[in-house]
């Protein structure tokens, strides 16, 4: 009977992305030898995000309000909208504390041979939002990969009527990293994206 819990729990821990079998396996040992508050208010988060979470009408991040925190935050400039792919983009920004405009989350990336045409992603939803929020900047921060390229190229095309700033976050080497590994579309955009000293 024991052995059948652990093998659940084992089970239902690698159904998450990046958790094979035997990080399932030692997460679910870790979890039995836990204080049994903790594990339980694991589970409680699980249950509560499950429960409360939903996307903001606003920029579409997850939140348990409406408008999310920062859409509602009257300290954010309003006028400056960085463009991102997934809420969990805006966490990584969020953490670099350079940034104090708002956010606007797609839902994902154009990729058509997958299905993901503009229509499928929250792209009118941004245009309605500049076009009733006064923007004045869009920054473009999707992947830079062909298909976070290929939807800041049609967003750029997009917004081009609208007058506005757009702009596109650069990219290129890592700090810390040595020129010699970097392979060459990393090295073309460090140089496409240099800046003045």
């Amino acid at each position: 009977m024991t052995q059948g819990i652990v093998e659940n729990l084992i089970t239902q821990l690698s159904k998450l992305p990046g958790i094979g079998r035997k990080t399932a396996q030692r997460l679910a040992f870790f979890i039995l030898t836990m204080p049994s508050e903790e594990a339980r208010g694991i589970a409680t988060a699980i249950v509560d995000i499950k429960d409360r979470a939903r996307f903001c009408s606003v920029c579409f991040n997850i939140t348990d309000t409406d408008p999310c925190g920062i859409c509602s935050d009257p300290s954010r400039d309003k006028k400056r909208i960085c463009v991102v792919e997934e809420p969990s983009n805006i966490l990584a920004v969020e953490r670099t504390r350079s940034f104090n405009g708002t956010y606007h989350v797609l839902l994902g990336a154009l990729s058509p041979l997958d299905g993901i045409t503009p229509d499928r992603l929250k792209i009118n939803e941004l245009a309605r939002r500049i076009q009733s929020e006064g923007t004045s900047e869009v920054i473009l921060a999707t992947n830079p990969n062909t298909k976070g390229e290929m939807t800041a190229q049609y967003i750029t095309e997009l917004l081009k009527p609208y007058n506005i700033r757009i702009t596109r976050i650069a990219y290129g080497l890592p700090i810390g990293s040595d020129i010699e590994f970097a392979d060459e579309v990393t090295l073309t955009k460090a140089l496409e994206g240099r800046r003045e000293m």
